[in-house]
């Protein structure tokens, strides 16, 4: 099961908790660029392929988003959440 921002609101530790993990996951300019890819629509596939990494590296920054709560997976898509379209605000 997934976590979400609710099972980290019911405190103050929780929603530091929450904070931290969405803060490591877009504070890496690799990621950042990730959720770019991801906002334009670009499929698995095609961001691994631009990015030149390997799909081991590539996995474990998806890891990091998701459990910074930036992006759920949806079968073979992944989607930004609304924590992950702050790209839109922040830059490279």
């Amino acid at each position: 099961m997934k976590e979400s921002w609710s099972e980290f609101s019911g405190s103050v530790e929780k929603s530091r908790e929450y904070h931290k993990r969405y803060h490591i996951a877009v504070n890496n300019k690799l990621r950042r660029k990730i959720l770019k890819l991801i906002k334009e629509g670009k499929s698995y596939e095609e961001i691994l392929k631009e990015l030149g990494i390997s799909k081991e590296d590539f996995e474990y920054h998806l890891k990091i988003l998701e459990w910074g709560f930036c992006i759920v997976r949806r079968g073979d898509r992944l989607e930004l959440t609304k924590e992950g379209e702050v790209v839109e605000y922040i830059g490279d």
